[in-house]
């Protein structure tokens, strides 16, 4: 009964202050959903943080965190690890992502990263000539890689910071972006209370260019049938997809080999609405883990002052993780699946090791 009072009143803390942090945060601009640029930087990797929903932000570590918060990447639970993580999200796209991390001593922690998106289809290359397909194929090609950075500053405070190169590509026409991550995190001594902030996909806006946006005329003045000349569209700038996030955590010990995390976050978004996460992980003797997460976005007004509900596409999301060691080698197997609408669910699998 004591435990059950205790898990309840950790929930009541962590849901009073994410609430708390939304209201007195900017709201997200859902107006603006689907107009930016690199929206698969958005796309979550890993089985753990995403059977978790995001929420855990304050309390991420490891490889793990590389995507999530860097500042959990100064927290390795070996000399190297590596992670390597494959999703099947929604319309047959699959997302790659392979990542790797070298404690450097006191220096710190570096790492390095690479996701991709693959498609099951290709589409027909179609012309004027010929509307039905000229019987070449394509597909688009999303790449982003990264490298981060990572210190404890105290045994309280930890920094990270991440800078990724984006590349996005169709046919002949193309864009090449920057951006950054910063995290924090805190750790209250004993209490098993962490804060986390994260600051992510930050950097200046994407062009796209390339021979794909020539437009062929005939110069007046000049002979129908003479040679046409290429003049390029132009087109606007798209902004980055950057979000703000707000993380607290609470570790609850059940005797020596049992442990419950409860944690939330709120996130802030530029280009959709804002989401407010919460997650519970159950951990026995960090040799199995079970997860699940909730996420869920606030009412927003129309333009006529009508409250409406924000529908978001995904749901519920879970999962379940083992790690076990061999010698001096830890490995590490999690799988995760959220549900969908209007889609079949999507599924993580990952592997990790550490050396």
């Amino acid at each position: 009964m004591k435990l059950y009072h205790k898990i309840k009143q950790a929930a009541k803390s962590a849901l009073i202050f994410t609430l708390l942090f939304g209201s007195i945060s900017f709201a997200g601009d859902r107006s603006k959903y689907g107009t930016s640029a690199a929206p698969e930087l958005l796309i979550p990797v890993g089985s753990r943080g995403t059977s978790l929903g995001g929420s855990m932000i304050s309390s991420i570590s490891g490889i793990d965190a590389m995507y999530w918060n860097p500042a959990g990447l100064s927290t390795l639970n070996s000399k190297t690890e590596v992670l390597a993580s494959h999703m099947k999200y929604i319309a047959d796209i699959n997302i790659n992502y392979v990542a790797g991390a070298v404690d450097l001593g006191g220096m710190g922690v570096l790492g390095a990263s690479l996701k991709s998106l693959s498609f099951s289809n290709n589409e027909l290359v179609t012309t004027l000539e010929s509307p039905d397909g000229t019987g070449e194929t394509w597909s688009p090609t999303y790449l982003t890689t990264s490298i981060s950075y990572a210190r404890k500053m105290s045994d309280k405070i930890l920094f990270g910071a991440t800078v990724k190169v984006i590349y996005e590509q169709i046919l002949t026409v193309s864009s090449t972006g920057f951006a950054v991550d910063f995290g924090l995190q805190y750790l209250a001594g004993k209490s098993g209370l962490k804060f986390g902030v994260a600051l992510k996909n930050f950097g200046p806006s994407m062009t796209f260019d390339g021979s794909g946006l020539d437009q062929y005329y005939e110069p007046s003045g000049t002979p129908s049938g003479s040679t046409q000349e290429p003049r390029r569209v132009t087109l606007q700038d798209f902004s980055l997809p950057t979000t703000l996030e707000l993380g607290i955590s609470y570790d609850i010990p059940m005797g020596k080999k049992n442990n419950v995390q409860i944690s939330t976050t709120f996130q802030n978004n530029n280009f959709s609405s804002d989401e407010y996460r919460f997650g519970l992980e159950y951990n026995y003797s960090n040799y199995v883990f079970l997860r699940g997460a909730y996420a869920f976005m606030p009412d927003y007004k129309t333009e006529d002052g009508i409250t409406k509900k924000d529908q978001s596409l995904f749901g519920p999301s879970f999962g379940v993780g083992l790690q076990y060691p061999f010698g001096t080698v830890r490995l590490g197997l999690d799988y995760s699946y959220r549900i969908t609408e209007k889609f079949n669910g999507n599924q993580w699998f990952s592997f990790t090791m550490g050396f």
